[in-house]
């Protein structure tokens, strides 16, 4: 019956009408012989008639809701209260009520799905859930530190059973969508841990990794801190540098992180042959962006001799990334690549000289030997050892041809 008298009234009101006089309804919402039900009565009422302008009848409300709180005494006015709370959050949410902020975190908090069970019922993450949707809404950027340190807290545990981790992950749907409406960079790294996660595909795969791109256009600081951490595993440090290459960052940023992906690439030590690919994954495509974008300090070359080494100098050499490495140093054409590239063919020329040759060393040589020639560098030592390799009765005929031809390719016609 009351909630019949209240919808004729709001009828009567003007529905249509933008910031409606809801003085009244938030007197009826606080009057002190209002019981939990009564108020959710009212809510519903109000929600149904469409109205606008409604922001600061929620935020009045949500307070008052709050202060009441403490005194949930049984199971129906545990779920009358609980259907209040969504009501509210979704009706400041909706309106974009900014001053909200501190009380829908305070009744994100309350609804923590990481608190034991009340007596009164259970916390299952809905509210929690509703509740930083909105302050994301409203943009509560105050608490996005809050926000964050809640969900570095989920993604650290463990869920012993299927309830809870249901119920966990409904607060973690919650954390990722604040954070993404607010865009805070500082929330790109927890995002991206719940990306990587061990959470149900659809929060990983729909929402997280959706979310890592209107966070952040250029991530490139938060993801080399991701590589560089020793407690990143290689799968994480691989699906962190794909993120990078897959944002909005400069071709300079990118360059710059591939660096640091390409240094690491060499410092974590693994038996694990799995982390091993990804390691060797990380690196190919680092140098590829290298090759790309150019080279963002000086690191990279000593860092590339070593990928060069570790390729090279195997029972099962990687032409693959020898390859991408020597792309790389022939399209950067700078002093210290052709530098590299001489030293690559100086020593497989001291393997040639003591008979230390095979089909290894010589697919090694033909792809050096062209590299050198496309850089259309006037090394007078790299022309030296070119002409010197043309004229040695030590090669082939086709591999002195090759040297030939790098000469030619250098300006050198006798």
């Amino acid at each position: 019956m009351k909630r019949s008298i209240l919808a004729v009234i709001l009828c009567f009101a003007g529905m249509a009408v933008h910031a409606q006089d809801m003085s009244y309804y938030t007197r009826e919402f606080k009057s002190t012989d209002s019981s939990f039900k009564e108020r959710l009565t009212l809510l519903e009422t109000v929600r149904d008639a469409g109205l606008s302008g409604l922001g600061e009848f929620y935020h009045e409300a949500l307070k008052h809701f709050l202060l009441k709180f403490p005194d949930i005494r049984t199971n129906d006015e545990w779920t009358d209260a609980e259907n209040s709370a969504r009501i509210l959050c979704n009706g400041l949410g909706e309106e974009k009520y900014t001053a909200a902020a501190p009380a829908l975190w305070e009744t994100a908090d309350i609804y923590d799905v990481g608190r034991p069970r009340f007596d009164r019922g259970k916390i299952d993450g809905l509210i929690m859930q509703d509740a930083l949707i909105a302050l994301g809404n409203v943009d509560g950027k105050d608490f996005s530190p809050h926000i964050i340190e809640r969900l570095s807290r989920f993604n650290s545990q463990t869920f012993t059973d299927q309830e809870t981790r249901r119920f966990a992950q409904r607060g973690v749907v919650g954390c990722v969508k604040a954070l993404e409406a607010m865009g805070d960079p500082a929330g790109y790294r927890p995002v991206f841990f719940v990306y990587v996660g061990s959470y149900d595909p659809a929060i990983r795969l729909d929402i997280a990794y959706n979310a890592l791109p209107s966070i952040l256009d250029d991530p490139g600081e938060v993801i080399s801190e991701i590589i560089i951490d020793p407690s990143s595993d290689p799968r994480i440090k691989l699906e962190a540098w794909k993120e990078m290459l897959k944002s909005k960052a400069s071709g300079s940023s990118k360059a710059k992180t591939a660096s640091v992906a390409l240094a690491t690439s060499f410092v974590y030590n693994t038996s694990n042959r799995v982390f091993q690919t990804n390691l060797k994954d990380m690196r190919k495509s680092a140098i590829d962006t290298i090759r790309e974008n150019g080279v963002p300090d000086d690191s990279v070359y000593p860092n590339i001799e070593k990928a060069y080494n570790t390729a090279f100098t195997t029972a099962s050499p990687d032409y693959e990334e020898i390859q991408k490495i020597l792309d790389a140093l022939r399209t950067i054409k700078s002093e210290e690549a052709v530098g590299l590239l001489l030293k690559f063919l100086q020593e497989l020329h001291g393997r040639r000289r003591s008979n230390t040759w095979g089909t290894m060393e010589r697919n090694v040589f033909e792809r050096v030997v062209y590299a050198i020639g496309a850089t259309g560098t006037q090394d007078i030592n790299v022309r030296l050892l070119l002409t010197n390799i043309r004229g040695s009765s030590n090669y082939t005929s086709a591999e002195q041809r090759m040297a030939a031809n790098a000469l030619t390719a250098l300006g050198v016609t006798r």
